[in-house]
């Protein structure tokens, strides 16, 4: 019961940062930046925030400028959310769009 819960719970985090991203005016944050996983703790102190890039190249300096955007981001989420705790966010990035990218290229050279 508590996993569905914590299912729902990172689902919500992850919608409402994905709007509030657009938010932050960090100009290391820029370009198509997507929040694709929320992992929260089962106590709800804190959760691995799971950022893609669009242009890889930039996705480093994206991940500096929404840590240095945590506070902010946390407490807008602690608005919208209606928790007893709001997670502390940790931002880390997500290349499994590269690397199932790369998985793909690598099946397609075996077909030829």
């Amino acid at each position: 019961m508590a996993s569905n819960r914590i299912g729902r719970i990172n689902e919500e985090i992850q919608r409402e940062l994905a709007n509030l991203i657009r938010t932050v005016k960090d100009p290391r944050v820029h370009g198509l930046v997507s929040i694709t996983a929320v992992e929260t703790t089962p106590d709800l102190r804190y959760a691995k925030v799971f950022v893609s890039v669009l242009d890889q190249s930039d996705v480093n300096e994206v991940v500096k400028g929404l840590k240095s955007a945590g506070g902010y981001l946390r407490r807008e989420l602690g608005g919208k959310l209606s928790l007893r705790y709001t997670p502390e966010l940790m931002f880390q990035r997500d290349d499994s769009m590269a690397e199932g990218a790369h998985i793909l290229e690598l099946i397609e050279k075996l077909d030829k």
